[in-house]
């Protein structure tokens, strides 16, 4: 450490004194680190090899998961490496419980079936790996690595509410049949709190690891942890400032250039927030409200293979009872509306009615469905308060696999995980339709 740090802390003898060492050191540490920071290898575009002989629109619809009468949040979605989906979640009797626990199912695209849910990790479980006391965890987030490893990243708080969160990482060898130790990624020189995921992770083209992650303590912003293969981090670069903008997603469009979508915390009128690179992340322009309504929520999207972005989102700045799908391009400047997977907006009913309008919406997402009214009855239980019921779909994450197919999960009602896959003659499809409704 410098001399002149160095006297500076001999001289700290009261316990202000010490609060001000820490933070001083932590500062020393981060300082130290920029200095060091290595410039990060190009975004890898992904691969996507689209089947030309099908060229009949397909969409899809059922739930992932199936328990009833429990709180389902925050799904995100991976391919495997036979091009089986895996999706991951939270449940438990409510968010934050300390029986909350990540949760997990295989979709096989050419059945379309989802195999029954298993309980991947608990709050027990990572207590006992970190050994450390763990009060709740949340936001399962996975990635598969060039070399076929399965990450998994989530939430974990030890004390009080989500800022104090940090990040913990567990890894699988066989596809998330099963998985190792818990660890607890170091974000932070200070304390190791505040730090959360949500956006898809992805791969830089030298094999690490792109996470976007947002801070939540004292100020709200995005940021980019920049791993290396192994899980270390290599690097935490800002997305934004202030006490405004969460849970923001990378959309890469070149080995060098990239979108950042963020959730708008911040005041009125609420509007997707926009940040970009011209140097795959080194460096970011600074964020501006774009023209997409957004209800502080959070959002997800893809490139497409031309370059337009697609995106599914609550577009509304209140609430979350429409959920869309929306095109862009022209880098983001414009969007079009193409589809509503859900629209609810501004409705609200008695218990009753409620319930009937639920089982409707239940029976449409899977014809099969033989019990709706349990699906409904759950709804109810989470999005019922004295006797005014509404509606959320929210939390979307939406991936496209490589045989050019897109699946998208999303939050339903906070009781169930519900799952939409659509090829690219649907969405072609869509696009021409919104294309006459605008020439119209």
């Amino acid at each position: 450490m410098p001399l002149k740090y160095a006297s500076i802390i001999r001289k700290a003898t009261t316990l202000h004194g010490l609060v001000f060492v820490t933070i001083l050191t932590a500062a020393i540490a981060a300082s130290v680190k920029l200095s060091d920071r290595q410039l990060p290898a190009h975004f890898q575009m992904p691969e996507v090899t689209t089947d030309a002989s099908v060229t009949l629109p397909s969409m899809y619809s059922t739930f992932v998961s199936r328990a009833p009468n429990i709180h389902t949040h925050a799904a995100s979605l991976v391919e495997l490496s036979d091009g089986h989906i895996r999706a991951f979640w939270f449940a438990g009797s409510r968010e934050g419980a300390s029986d909350v626990e990540i949760r997990s199912a295989v979709f096989d695209p050419l059945s379309n079936h989802w195999e029954s849910e298993k309980s991947i990790v608990n709050r027990e479980d990572t207590q006992h790996s970190l050994s450390r006391y763990v009060k709740k965890l949340g936001n399962p987030v996975a990635y598969r690595a060039s070399d076929g490893t399965l990450w998994l990243f989530y939430v974990t708080v030890s004390l009080g509410g989500w800022a104090g969160s940090s990040i913990t990482a567990i890894t699988s060898a066989d596809e998330g049949e099963s998985w190792g130790s818990a660890r607890r990624l170091v974000t932070s020189p200070f304390l190791n709190i505040s730090t959360l995921v949500k956006g898809t992770p992805f791969e830089y083209g030298d094999g690490s690891i792109g996470l976007p992650v947002y801070h939540e303590f004292i100020g709200k912003f995005g940021e980019l942890l920049h791993l290396a293969k192994s899980g270390e981090i290599i690097d935490k670069i800002r997305l934004s400032s202030g006490n405004y903008s969460l849970q923001p997603v990378i959309l890469i469009r070149s080995p060098l250039q990239a979108l950042a979508l963020m959730r708008d915390a911040g005041a009125n009128p609420k509007r997707v927030i926009a940040a970009l690179t011209s140097d795959a992340g080194e460096h970011w322009s600074t964020p501006e409200k774009t023209i997409l309504p957004n209800p502080d929520a959070a959002l997800s999207g893809v490139v497409l293979p031309n370059g337009n972005l697609l995106l599914a989102l609550n577009d509304t700045e209140y609430g979350r009872d429409v959920l869309s799908l929306v095109i862009s391009s022209d880098g983001g400047s414009t969007w079009t509306n193409l589809y509503h997977f859900e629209n609810q907006r501004g409705q609200s009913h008695d218990a009753k009615r409620y319930v009937q309008v639920a089982t409707e919406l239940a029976k449409a997402t899977d014809a099969h469905i033989s019990d709706a009214a349990t699906y409904a009855s759950s709804a109810q239980q989470h999005k019922c308060e004295a006797n005014v019921c509404g509606f959320e779909f929210s939390y979307p994450y939406l991936i496209r696999s490589h045989n050019g197919d897109f699946h998208l999960v999303y939050t339903w009602n906070r009781s169930f995980i519900k799952h939409v896959s659509f090829n690219r003659a649907w969405l072609d499809r869509q696009i021409e339709r919104a294309t006459d409704v605008q020439l119209n």
